[in-house]
């Protein structure tokens, strides 16, 4: 190969201006291009708008610039890549121009013309190591040693997350989400690896989340779990059964969590309607399920303080004397301040005319309209049924 094909033809079908870096005259027509070493290129191939084609440039010539030209371009596969890999630029410097256009929208007709938005800097692979993780990132934000600070105007910063607020809200309201979502954990991880991410960013499709994303967080759980199992072996763990009934469909459930120093997982639910009265039946489902975690790693088991439940936990432990029965503590507070309203006359009086005067306020609309007024928009406490795990 002609070690003169590495040369930039400009070099030699071209002369550089000694004092204009971008003007340029060709050799062949002693045209004056402007515009650089990339127009002289286009001037000597031809076929390129708002260029001039050199009537005088030989084919060989012509061809040699051709080839030149496309051996500089970057390969397909490299633009995808760096497509996908593309990235805002420092907030000092892209973001000050999302700050002009924002407060061009609400400046006047006769503004003059804005300067042309810059390109986003290309990010490489090494970039996806440095990267920080999301959920690192917020924790270190939270606790002050975050990463880089927005150097960005404080009043363009807050018209921009206003801007991104908005949308986020309309999707709560268009897809029916509840707004405690907001309150999780896993809601602020997610902004944070979008902002990560940048401009352009594709959303999943409904058959990405249905499929392959959710077989990938299916095996994320299990390691998370395979992770709380070695935990119970070292240190030991309680099992707790979370009582409640269904009244919809009218069946007893119980949902047991295993709990260790690592944290609280859900093991199981199970339908007990035909053995929640029955105290050798519910030693059955308690024994299982201390076969499940494993005999060695249970040191207590905890369940409420109805009858059935105390005799088969005294079962569970005659069968397995190493582990311990122990009564829920929340239920014992509810059962004694139930005891309490009921066997004490002045208390079971004065619960009983509170909850008459509630259930007659609280029937009546204007009467609910004049409580509020008098008590500042607030409400009376009503009776509802306490929520306990066990």
């Amino acid at each position: 190969m002609d070690t003169r094909s590495n040369i930039d033809p400009t070099r030699r079908y071209g002369t550089q201006d000694p004092k204009i870096r971008n003007k340029f005259t060709c050799t062949f027509c002693t045209k004056v291009v402007k515009g650089g070493a990339y127009r002289l290129k286009q001037h000597l191939v031809g076929g390129y708008r708002n260029v001039t084609d050199c009537p005088r440039c030989p084919e060989h010539i012509r061809k040699e610039v051709t080839d030149f030209m496309k051996e500089k371009q970057p390969s397909k596969e490299s633009i995808q890549m760096l497509s996908r890999m593309q990235e805002v630029d420092e907030y000092d410097e892209d973001e000050e121009e999302d700050c002009v256009e924002i407060r061009s929208k609400r400046g006047s007709e006769g503004t003059s013309k804005l300067p042309p938005k810059k390109k986003p800097k290309q990010r490489g692979l090494i970039d996806m190591y440095y990267t920080p993780n999301p959920e690192g990132a917020l924790k270190g934000r939270k606790e002050g040693k975050g990463g880089k600070q927005q150097t960005i105007n404080e009043v363009c910063r807050k018209e921009l997350r206003g801007k991104a607020c908005s949308e986020i809200a309309k999707w709560f309201y268009d897809a029916g989400i509840p707004f405690n979502a907001a309150t999780y954990d896993s809601f602020n991880i997610m902004v944070e690896a979008i902002g990560q991410f940048g401009p352009v960013m594709k959303p999943p499709s409904m058959y990405e989340l249905r499929v392959p994303l959710l077989k990938k967080e299916v095996e994320a759980i299990k390691g998370k779990m395979k992770e709380h199992e070695e935990e119970w072996a070292q240190k030991g763990c309680s099992i707790m059964s979370a009582g409640w009934r269904d009244s919809v469909v009218q069946k007893d459930i119980i949902n047991f969590l295993v709990n260790s120093p690592r944290g609280s997982v859900f093991k199981k639910s199970m339908d007990v309607s035909e053995v929640s009265k029955d105290a050798n039946l519910l030693f059955g489902v308690l024994d299982d399920i201390v076969k499940e975690v494993g005999e060695v790693n249970v040191i207590q088991v905890i369940t409420d303080n109805a009858s059935a439940y105390v005799k088969a936990g005294k079962l569970l432990e005659a069968k397995r004397p190493h582990l311990f029965w122990t009564p829920c503590a929340t239920h014992c507070v509810d059962l004694m301040l139930d005891d309490i309203g009921k066997q004490i006359p002045k208390v079971r009086s004065a619960l009983k005319k509170c909850m008459l005067s509630n259930v007659f306020i609280y029937t009546h609309v204007g009467l609910v309209s004049m409580m509020r007024k008098f008590t500042n928009q607030r409400n009376l406490h009503r009776p509802a049924i306490s929520r306990f795990v066990s």
